[in-house]
């Protein structure tokens, strides 16, 4: 393998051309510049399957969050809401298992306005778009990617998905 430096714009265009989780940057822009060679690496050819056996990515997934421009979002708190909202989209069903996420002395997720109000006095709490789940924003950068990363954990996301989605969500993490 050999190691080059690009700069970041054409870093975030290469990671917007994902097509699966775990898809490694050679084989992007090998699917990009040379269309008719095989994929090398295994990680591209492999599918990431969850505890059901069933794939966990999809390709939509991906072109939803290409389109998203996160990168383009100068306010991380919108980037953390339209990703949540995103992840919601995709895992409505068992989205409820962010309900069990909290901190020492907080709760992160909830049903209504009222329910994060009441275990802080600045929790700044936002409603996910699209949903019926609130979360707190009042929290640095490095806890909105932990946060992320936790949601998709618990939505059965493989550790090598949620690095992933993190880059293509705040690549500075």
């Amino acid at each position: 393998m050999k190691t080059i430096e690009i700069e970041e714009d054409l870093y975030h265009f290469i990671a917007s051309q994902t097509q699966q989780i775990g898809e490694s940057a050679s084989d992007i822009l090998r699917r990009l510049v040379m269309p008719d060679a095989p994929p090398v690496s295994k990680k591209a050819t492999e599918k990431v399957l969850n505890k059901e056996n069933l794939p966990l990515i999809q390709s939509s997934l991906l072109s939803e969050l290409a389109n998203l421009k996160l990168l383009d979002m100068p306010k991380m708190v919108d980037r953390f809401l339209a990703m949540l909202a995103l992840l919601h989209r995709h895992h409505s069903g068992s989205f409820a298992s962010v309900l069990s996420m909290s901190g020492r002395n907080r709760t992160y997720f909830a049903t209504s306005k009222d329910a994060l109000l009441a275990t802080g006095s600045s929790t700044n709490p936002k409603q996910v778009p699209d949903s019926e789940y609130w979360v707190i924003t009042n929290n640095n950068t490095l806890k909105k990617v932990t946060m992320v990363k936790e949601v998709a954990l618990l939505l059965g996301y493989s550790e090598a998905q949620v690095e992933q989605l993190v880059l293509l969500f705040c690549p500075e993490s």
